[in-house]
Protein backbone atom coordinates (compact mmCIF):
# COMPACT_ATOMS: atom_id res chain seq x y z
CA UNK A 1 0.00 0.00 0.00
CA UNK A 2 1.09 3.50 -0.78
CA UNK A 3 1.21 6.18 1.43
CA UNK A 4 -0.03 9.86 0.55
CA UNK A 5 0.47 13.00 1.89
CA UNK A 6 -1.74 15.44 0.69
CA UNK A 7 -1.22 19.20 1.24
CA UNK A 8 -3.68 21.49 0.59
CA UNK A 9 -4.71 25.49 1.22
CA UNK A 10 -8.55 25.88 2.02
CA UNK A 11 -7.61 29.22 -0.51
CA UNK A 12 -7.33 26.90 -3.41
CA UNK A 13 -10.17 26.12 -5.53
CA UNK A 14 -7.86 23.25 -7.66
CA UNK A 15 -7.18 21.61 -3.89
CA UNK A 16 -10.61 21.61 -2.87
CA UNK A 17 -11.51 20.22 -6.62
CA UNK A 18 -8.71 17.56 -5.92
CA UNK A 19 -9.91 17.08 -2.39
CA UNK A 20 -13.33 16.00 -4.15
CA UNK A 21 -11.92 13.81 -6.89
CA UNK A 22 -9.43 12.16 -4.98
CA UNK A 23 -11.24 9.28 -3.44
CA UNK A 24 -13.08 8.69 -7.52
CA UNK A 25 -9.75 9.09 -9.14
CA UNK A 26 -7.32 6.69 -6.72
CA UNK A 27 -11.08 4.10 -6.65
CA UNK A 28 -9.75 0.32 -6.53
CA UNK A 29 -5.59 1.69 -5.73
CA UNK A 30 -4.35 0.38 -2.42
CA UNK A 31 -3.26 3.74 -0.61
CA UNK A 32 -3.67 5.75 2.67
CA UNK A 33 -3.60 9.09 2.90
CA UNK A 34 -2.77 11.88 5.43
CA UNK A 35 -3.83 15.44 5.22
CA UNK A 36 -1.98 18.26 6.19
CA UNK A 37 -2.91 21.90 6.12
CA UNK A 38 -0.05 24.37 4.66
CA UNK A 39 -0.45 28.40 4.16
CA UNK A 40 0.11 28.95 0.82
CA UNK A 41 0.88 32.04 1.15
CA UNK A 42 4.30 31.00 2.85
CA UNK A 43 5.32 29.25 -0.79
CA UNK A 44 4.46 32.48 -2.33
CA UNK A 45 6.93 34.60 -0.27
CA UNK A 46 9.79 31.55 -0.42
CA UNK A 47 9.83 31.29 -3.97
CA UNK A 48 9.32 34.63 -4.92
CA UNK A 49 5.55 34.42 -6.54
CA UNK A 50 2.53 36.09 -7.44
CA UNK A 51 -0.71 34.32 -6.73
CA UNK A 52 -2.87 33.46 -9.44
CA UNK A 53 -5.48 36.01 -8.02
CA UNK A 54 -2.73 39.02 -7.90
CA UNK A 55 -2.29 39.08 -11.41
CA UNK A 56 -5.78 40.31 -13.17
CA UNK A 57 -6.09 38.04 -16.06
CA UNK A 58 -5.06 35.36 -14.80
CA UNK A 59 -7.24 35.91 -12.19
CA UNK A 60 -10.54 35.86 -14.32
CA UNK A 61 -8.96 32.55 -15.94
CA UNK A 62 -8.62 31.36 -12.81
CA UNK A 63 -11.94 31.69 -11.62
CA UNK A 64 -13.57 30.41 -14.55
CA UNK A 65 -11.29 27.14 -15.42
CA UNK A 66 -12.21 26.11 -11.46
CA UNK A 67 -16.29 26.64 -12.54
CA UNK A 68 -15.60 25.27 -15.63
CA UNK A 69 -13.72 22.31 -14.18
CA UNK A 70 -16.55 21.91 -11.26
CA UNK A 71 -18.85 21.40 -13.94
CA UNK A 72 -17.26 18.79 -15.91
CA UNK A 73 -16.49 16.58 -12.48
CA UNK A 74 -20.11 16.94 -11.38
CA UNK A 75 -18.54 18.76 -8.46
CA UNK A 76 -20.93 21.55 -6.40
CA UNK A 77 -18.86 24.87 -6.48
CA UNK A 78 -19.78 27.83 -5.87
CA UNK A 79 -17.23 30.67 -5.62
CA UNK A 80 -17.16 32.39 -2.08
CA UNK A 81 -18.73 36.07 -1.88
CA UNK A 82 -14.70 37.57 -1.99
CA UNK A 83 -11.63 35.94 -2.98
CA UNK A 84 -8.75 35.62 -2.29
CA UNK A 85 -9.50 35.72 1.87
CA UNK A 86 -7.72 35.40 4.73
CA UNK A 87 -7.34 31.68 5.15
CA UNK A 88 -5.83 31.55 8.70
CA UNK A 89 -9.09 31.75 10.21
CA UNK A 90 -9.93 28.31 8.96
CA UNK A 91 -6.40 26.67 8.64
CA UNK A 92 -6.23 27.36 12.30
CA UNK A 93 -10.06 25.88 13.02
CA UNK A 94 -9.03 22.40 11.28
CA UNK A 95 -5.88 21.76 12.79
CA UNK A 96 -6.87 22.41 15.99
CA UNK A 97 -9.21 19.93 15.29
CA UNK A 98 -6.41 17.11 14.70
CA UNK A 99 -3.07 16.49 16.05
CA UNK A 100 0.62 16.39 14.87
CA UNK A 101 0.04 19.00 12.30
CA UNK A 102 -2.97 16.28 10.41
CA UNK A 103 -6.40 16.51 10.19
CA UNK A 104 -8.79 13.82 9.46
CA UNK A 105 -10.80 13.79 5.97
CA UNK A 106 -14.33 14.34 7.53
CA UNK A 107 -12.76 17.80 8.81
CA UNK A 108 -10.69 18.80 5.77
CA UNK A 109 -13.89 17.85 3.74
CA UNK A 110 -15.97 20.39 6.21
CA UNK A 111 -13.90 23.29 5.80
CA UNK A 112 -13.58 22.65 2.53
CA UNK A 113 -17.32 22.90 1.61
CA UNK A 114 -17.50 25.72 4.05
CA UNK A 115 -15.53 27.98 1.47
CA UNK A 116 -16.22 26.26 -1.91
CA UNK A 117 -19.87 25.93 -1.31
CA UNK A 118 -22.88 28.34 -1.23
CA UNK A 119 -20.82 31.55 -2.53
CA UNK A 120 -20.76 33.51 1.31
CA UNK A 121 -18.16 34.79 2.86
CA UNK A 122 -15.65 32.10 3.81
CA UNK A 123 -13.85 34.57 6.80
CA UNK A 124 -17.07 36.21 7.96
CA UNK A 125 -16.48 35.93 11.72
CA UNK A 126 -20.31 34.99 12.14
CA UNK A 127 -20.10 31.97 10.23
CA UNK A 128 -16.60 30.88 11.44
CA UNK A 129 -17.95 30.94 15.09
CA UNK A 130 -20.86 28.55 13.59
CA UNK A 131 -18.03 26.17 11.60
CA UNK A 132 -16.43 26.15 14.81
CA UNK A 133 -19.82 24.97 16.98
CA UNK A 134 -20.08 22.53 14.41
CA UNK A 135 -16.73 20.97 14.42
CA UNK A 136 -15.72 21.77 18.43
CA UNK A 137 -12.15 21.42 18.39
CA UNK A 138 -9.97 19.91 21.02
CA UNK A 139 -8.21 23.03 21.08
CA UNK A 140 -8.14 26.84 20.73
CA UNK A 141 -7.16 27.60 17.13
CA UNK A 142 -5.89 31.01 18.09
CA UNK A 143 -3.52 28.95 20.64
CA UNK A 144 0.33 29.05 19.67
CA UNK A 145 0.60 25.24 19.40
CA UNK A 146 -1.73 25.58 16.44
CA UNK A 147 0.28 28.18 14.87
CA UNK A 148 3.35 26.81 15.26
CA UNK A 149 1.74 23.13 13.63
CA UNK A 150 0.81 25.41 10.64
CA UNK A 151 3.90 26.86 10.12
CA UNK A 152 5.91 23.76 10.70
CA UNK A 153 3.79 22.37 7.88
CA UNK A 154 4.28 24.85 5.92
CA UNK A 155 8.40 25.41 6.15
CA UNK A 156 8.03 21.18 6.51
CA UNK A 157 6.76 20.97 2.69
CA UNK A 158 8.62 23.94 1.31
CA UNK A 159 11.81 22.08 2.40
CA UNK A 160 10.61 19.14 0.30
CA UNK A 161 10.52 21.30 -2.65
CA UNK A 162 6.55 21.69 -2.83
CA UNK A 163 5.98 25.30 -4.41
CA UNK A 164 1.92 24.76 -4.90
CA UNK A 165 -1.30 23.43 -3.57
CA UNK A 166 -2.85 21.06 -4.01
CA UNK A 167 0.51 18.61 -4.05
CA UNK A 168 0.31 14.59 -3.05
CA UNK A 169 3.46 13.66 -1.76
CA UNK A 170 4.50 9.57 -2.42
CA UNK A 171 7.56 8.27 -1.50
CA UNK A 172 9.49 11.97 -2.34
CA UNK A 173 7.57 12.18 -5.66
CA UNK A 174 5.54 15.29 -5.77
CA UNK A 175 2.58 15.08 -7.97
CA UNK A 176 1.26 18.84 -8.47
CA UNK A 177 -2.73 20.07 -9.04
CA UNK A 178 -5.80 17.99 -9.80
CA UNK A 179 -4.51 17.32 -13.65
CA UNK A 180 -1.72 15.30 -11.74
CA UNK A 181 -4.05 13.01 -10.16
CA UNK A 182 -4.13 10.84 -12.84
CA UNK A 183 -0.19 10.89 -12.87
CA UNK A 184 -0.55 10.21 -9.17
CA UNK A 185 -2.48 6.86 -10.15
CA UNK A 186 -0.57 5.51 -12.50
CA UNK A 187 2.84 5.45 -9.89
CA UNK A 188 0.50 3.90 -7.28
CA UNK A 189 -0.21 1.39 -9.40
CA UNK A 190 3.48 0.68 -10.79
CA UNK A 191 3.22 2.26 -14.16
CA UNK A 192 6.79 1.46 -15.99
CA UNK A 193 7.43 4.73 -16.46
CA UNK A 194 8.63 5.83 -13.24
CA UNK A 195 11.48 3.53 -13.26
CA UNK A 196 12.55 4.36 -17.01
CA UNK A 197 15.01 7.55 -16.00
CA UNK A 198 12.38 10.04 -17.09
CA UNK A 199 11.42 10.99 -13.52
CA UNK A 200 14.90 12.31 -12.99
CA UNK A 201 15.96 13.43 -16.68
CA UNK A 202 13.48 15.66 -16.67
CA UNK A 203 15.00 17.54 -13.55
CA UNK A 204 18.62 17.31 -14.69
CA UNK A 205 17.52 19.79 -18.37
CA UNK A 206 20.36 21.88 -18.44
CA UNK A 207 19.22 25.82 -18.54
CA UNK A 208 18.87 27.73 -21.45
CA UNK A 209 18.74 31.51 -21.01
CA UNK A 210 17.79 32.83 -17.33
CA UNK A 211 15.75 36.05 -17.59
CA UNK A 212 17.32 38.92 -15.90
Amino acid sequence: MKHITFYFDFLSPYAYLAFEKLPEALKGASYGVDYRPVLFAGFLKHHGQLGPAEIPPKRDWTYRQVLWLAHAHGIPLQLPAAHPFNPLGVLRLALACGNEGLVNRHVAETVFRHVWRGGADAADPQRLQELRAQLQPQRDPASEEVKAELKANTDAAIAKGLFGVPTCEVEGRLFWGLDGLPMLRAYIEGNAWFASGAWEEAAALPKGKTRL
